[in-house]
């Protein structure tokens, strides 16, 4: 079942983006560009979410329903 978490997403000086969960406790991920961040974040979270279902401690994550509306980035 697809899950929604809430990512905080930020530019760090260095020029990378680094995403912060605080829906999923320890996700960190860092990326050159957001797509790489969003795919690296998303391959963090299934690992953190497998890890948090062997220890029987669920998240309170939204279940993803027939629609959703979520920020479209354009522009450079």
């Amino acid at each position: 079942m697809e899950q929604i978490a809430q990512l905080h997403i930020e530019k760090l000086p260095e020029g990378v983006y680094l995403a912060t969960s605080d829906d999923i406790p320890g996700l960190v991920a860092q990326g050159r560009t957001l797509t790489e961040t969003l795919e690296i974040a998303r391959d963090v979270a299934r690992g953190l979410l497998e890890a948090q279902g062997e220890r029987s401690n669920t998240l309170k994550l939204t279940p993803i329903g027939e629609s959703l509306d979520i920020p479209l980035v354009v522009g450079g």
